[in-house]
């Protein structure tokens, strides 16, 4: 073991026995995410794994919702980086096929080895995501599950279709009534957006139809939280870190993928972390929250929140002084030290 991690896993054991046995249990969490074109999607893949380091979360699988043969790859190699090499994958076949300018990263080689280790060479070998879904959920308890979906709504929808097979008497509807607790969506815009009063959020405008089921047929009894697109874009995640706080690895998967995405001159908002911080620490007061109500998408993507009491959606909200905490707090979890060796190491 590294001095590094050595050092921070003295450091957390101590913060966690120092409260007794009295932590919360770790939620279980499911990560839907598009990772292909933006780099938040690494960025949140990356601080769930801190946050199950620290005995908060686990994470139960990953599932990709838009099509890149080398989307899968790299979610293995993230997952193999930070020690949980065995966390099962599913791909959509059925979404929005999509570049990326930093998944070839996980195709880099020093010498004849893979500079990131990875067990899964392309999307094309992983199981469909709802297979992956519907098997998890049969297997958890009932009503424990956390979704975290921060791309289209394609495997969602896909799941909320699915009939009784041979993983689970029940259809997807009532799947996810036993099993689910809560699912954190990063999608919409509830407010204008720089003057625009009908924005149209990429995750919605690229994924209509799977969206539109979603918001229609999830069940009105497992509650939505939606972070939507001006949460995001209120808590960058900042370049200083990208330039100082990866250093303790030569080659760091999440710094690379960042500057092959973004360049080391940008602030990247910060989407898809967002609706991880809520899902895992809901009570620790990051964001507040709006009314309770439905939210309904319109045919050209445009999102509605309708205000209902008693209503299965609601959306957060995050003022200036909270904005602040979410910053660094997404700050020090994603640049965290894996506290388990990689393969190899």
């Amino acid at each position: 073991m590294k001095p590094h991690t050595l050092v921070l896993l003295i450091v957390l054991t101590l913060a966690r026995t120092s409260c007794g046995d009295d932590s919360p249990a770790r939620i279980p969490v499911i990560f839907d995410t598009d990772i292909t074109g933006d780099v938040d999607d690494v960025l949140a893949l990356a601080m769930l794994h801190a946050l199950a380091d620290r005995g908060e979360c686990s994470i139960e699988a990953v599932t990709v919702s838009k099509i890149n043969p080398l989307a899968a790859a790299f979610v293995d190699a993230v997952n193999t980086f930070y020690g949980r090499p065995d966390i099962p994958i599913g791909v959509t076949r059925d979404a929005q096929i999509r570049d990326s300018r930093y998944l070839h990263l996980v195709q880099t080689k020093d010498g004849d080895r893979f500079r990131y280790p990875h067990d899964l060479l392309s999307g094309n070998d992983a199981p469909d995501a709802v297979t992956v879904l519907r098997r998890i959920l049969a297997q958890s308890d009932d009503h424990s599950m956390t979704l975290v979906q921060v791309g289209l709504a394609a495997n969602l929808a896909d799941l909320i279709e699915s009939k009784p097979d041979d993983i689970s008497p029940l259809s997807g509807p009532e799947l996810i009534r036993r099993k689910v607790k809560l699912v954190s969506v990063m999608a919409g815009a509830f407010a204008a957006v720089q003057g625009n009063d009908h924005y149209l959020e990429a995750n919605v405008r690229n994924g209509v139809g799977s969206m539109q089921c979603f918001a229609k047929a999830w069940p009105a009894d497992v509650s939505v939280v939606w972070s939507d697109f001006q949460i995001g874009i209120a808590a960058p995640y900042p370049r200083e870190s990208i330039a100082r706080d990866f250093a303790y690895r030569k080659h760091h998967i999440v710094k690379e993928a960042y500057l092959l995405h973004s360049g080391p001159n940008h602030d990247r908002p910060t989407w898809d972390l967002t609706s991880v911080l809520h899902a895992v620490r809901p009570g620790d007061d990051y964001f507040g929250l709006s009314p309770s109500g439905t939210v309904s998408v319109d045919d050209d993507g445009f999102t509605r929140f309708t205000p209902q009491a008693n209503g299965r959606d609601r959306y957060l909200t995050m003022n200036r002084e909270q904005a602040i905490r979410v910053v660094e707090t997404q700050r020090c979890l994603v640049s965290q030290p894996p506290m388990r060796p990689a393969r190899g190491e």
